[in-house]
Parts: C-alpha cells; structure tokens; sequence
C-alpha cells in the first residue's frame, strides 16, 4: 500500500482542519519521500496542521519552476538528499519573467546532498524517480531557458520528472506539472519498472491544451486506471472532461487529500 498526502495544490479539499492553504503550486508526501516544494513556505505550515511530519530524509523535485521548488529552504535543514534532474537548476522564463527554482544548485548543496540523474532511480523502498522522460505523444513546454551561447531558447523542460510506485496491483504514478506529457510518463514508467500504472495523481499540465486532444487522453487512459486524481495545473476544462470520460476511476484531491491505494 501507498499513501500519498497533499500538501499543496491550487485549491483545498479538505474542510478540516481548519486553516491549511492553497497556492499556484504542487507537494505531496509519498510515504516517506517529499515530492515537490510548492511555491512558499506554505506547504509546511499544512502539513502541520495536518499532524504530518515536517521533516523528510529525502526529497525530490519534478522539475525547476518556482511553484514546484519556492518552499525548499523550509523543508532543507533537516533532508539529507535531494534528487533532481541536472536541468533543474537552470534559468527558466516565460514573457520575460523569471520562473525558474529561486534557488542556485550551489545554495541547495550547502544544506542537502544534491543528486542529479537523467535515468530512473530508486529513492526509497519501492520508490522511483523516472528521470527524463523519452517523448513519442505530444508533450507540454512552457517557456524558455538558456543555451550554452548565453541565447534564450524554448525550453522543452527536459527535467520534468515523475515518481513512481511499486505496488501489487500496479504502478502508482505520481506527476509534479507532467511538461512530458501523461502518455509518455505512463509508458516511460512501465517501460522501467516493467509494471502496468494503475494510479495517477497530479499535475497533467492540460490547462492550456485543446478539448479535443483532452479527449484523445481520455480514450487513452479509458480501461487502464483504477485512480485517477488529476490537480494543480490540470485546469478545470480538462478535468471536467475527465470527470466525465472516466467517471469510475476520477478522483478530485486538493490540499488536505490522503489517498491510500
């Protein structure tokens, strides 16, 4: 069994207890391992008042945009390891502003080991970190980063990373933005891990995707998931088509949500 708990997301689901918050970002705990930051320091203020641990050995990040990495320094002192992707740490814009990790690598390390990898990894028992994310299906970039020139250059968000859960009845595939894309993250998984995912919860980043390729998904996942639990950069056009595609295995979460599976 797996437990996943949200810490942040852009909205709420929980009604008690009272207080948690929401923002423009994404951090969960899956068992033991923290899986993105959120954008502040919120995300460790809820699990407090969730009664949930504040400290966790091991940390990994989806990938290098502020709303994903912004609340590490309240969650560094006490990890001992975080996984990344090298691209992590790079320069990200979009219009001209600054949305990459707020923090430079060199920081990060003064307070944690940092470990980059391009392939999967296991980081805890039955726990992976896909790495980078081969693309056959359509992904999702955003923005731009910086080549070895110095010159600004689409970013295709190389780092975009998932985590991935063994478990007797499948995969559980946890997605911080999914820039990869959800059909590619599926199969890049159960390619590694030689299991079929049964599970996802996340950001899908579909906010600014056609209705038309949501529901070329929709046929995609239908008759593959028992959960589906889509948030943060989903949008609620997305999961409304969704929610009504995939009614059985449609999930909604938001900060406070604890899924068992």
């Amino acid at each position: 069994m797996v437990r996943v708990s949200v810490l942040m997301d852009d909205r709420i689901e929980a009604m008690r207890p009272r207080g948690l918050q929401s923002e423009h970002g994404f951090s969960v705990v899956v068992d033991d391992v923290l899986f993105d930051t959120g954008q502040t320091g919120v995300a460790v203020e809820n699990a407090r008042r969730l009664g949930l641990p504040t400290a966790y050995d091991t940390v990994v990040l989806s990938h290098g945009h502020y709303d994903h990495t912004g609340g590490l320094p309240s969650f560094l002192p006490a990890a001992e390891r975080l996984y990344a992707h090298p691209e992590a740490f790079a320069p990200k814009f979009r219009d001209g502003e600054y949305i990459g990790n707020p923090y430079r690598r060199e920081r990060i390390a003064a307070d944690v080991e940092v470990i980059t990898h391009t392939e999967p990894i296991e980081v805890a028992p039955d726990v992976y970190a896909l790495g980078e994310v081969p693309r056959s299906y359509p992904d999702n970039p955003t923005g731009e980063t910086v080549d070895e020139a110095g010159e600004r250059v689409t970013d295709r968000i190389l780092d975009d990373q998932s985590l991935a859960v063994e478990t007797d009845e499948g995969l559980f595939l946890i997605c911080g933005c999914c820039h990869a894309g959800l059909r590619n993250t599926i199969e890049h998984a159960e390619a590694a891990l030689d299991s079929p995912v049964r599970a996802v919860l996340g950001g899908t980043h579909l906010g600014a995707v056609d209705a038309a390729t949501v529901q070329e998904i929709a046929d995609y996942l239908e008759g593959r998931l028992d959960l589906l639990a889509p948030s943060h950069c989903t949008g609620p056009a997305a999961e409304r088509i969704l929610a009504d595609r995939l009614p059985g295995p449609f999930t909604q979460v938001g900060v406070g949500s604890e899924i068992e599976w």
